[in-house]
């Protein structure tokens, strides 16, 4: 079975791609807002947005959806990406799903998720 990298850059960083599809599967490296809003359900909003455009850039999208790892810097605001969450997935498709509180990637990540789905 072939491997397919998507979004490798290594002009930025030589240290992992957007995607890799395997096995009928594509795999999306977590995702932090670009441009971190001050609220977490904003933050939300860009990073799901990110994520449409990576599953459309490996020829798939959220209504495949497999699985989902959901990070806050503040468990505080699980129900405020909640409601984002809940009106972004495809009612019926809904991932398999894990949240916890981690350290992110900078103080202003409130955010990070990272998802799998299957190719059509």
């Amino acid at each position: 079975m072939t491997i397919q990298r998507i979004g490798l850059r290594p002009e930025k960083s030589p240290l992992y791609n957007k995607a890799v599809i395997h096995g009928g599967v594509a795999y999306l490296a977590g995702q932090v807002a670009v441009n971190p809003a001050p609220t977490a359900a904003e933050q939300t909003r860009q990073i799901l947005a990110q994520i449409d455009d990576y599953l459309s850039q490996c020829g798939t999208d959220k209504s495949r959806l497999l699985t989902a790892t959901v990070l806050f810097a503040d468990m505080r605001d699980y129900a405020a990406v909640n409601e984002v969450w809940d009106a972004w997935v495809v009612p019926g498709s809904i991932p398999t799903r894990t949240a916890f509180e981690a350290k992110l990637v900078t103080q202003h990540n409130l955010v990070a998720i990272q998802v799998s789905a299957a190719m059509p």
